[in-house]
């Protein structure tokens, strides 16, 4: 299930404000990749999964989109829990793509 702008003002701010920042990276693949991920994954998030969250929102997008299409590997001292199941999810064909334009 995808949150929609409907069901984010049940969010706490905290979760809001890192749905916002996901989808609001600055590149567009960025945007698709991290905040298609967060958006699927947010409200169930724990405190601790959204401290890594909030680390790795801190990475540049250039940076995050190479990490997680896996055109280049992270490097060790950033890579975490979050940051490897973003990169498995990410990396996936048609990733990033909303769940409409996949039917089209």
């Amino acid at each position: 299930m995808s949150l929609t702008e409907n069901t984010t003002p049940e969010l706490t701010p905290r979760r809001r404000r890192l749905l916002f920042r996901a989808h609001h990276r600055g590149t567009k693949e960025t945007d698709l990749m991290v905040g298609g991920f967060v958006a699927r994954h947010i409200a169930v998030f724990t405190d601790p999964e959204l401290d890594e969250l909030e680390a790795v929102l801190d990475h540049l997008d250039v940076d995050l989109a190479d990490w997680l299409s896996g055109r280049r590997p992270i490097p060790p001292e950033v890579m975490t829990p979050m940051m490897a199941r973003m990169r498995e999810e990410c990396s996936r064909t048609g990733a990033g793509v909303p769940e409409a334009a996949r039917r089209a």
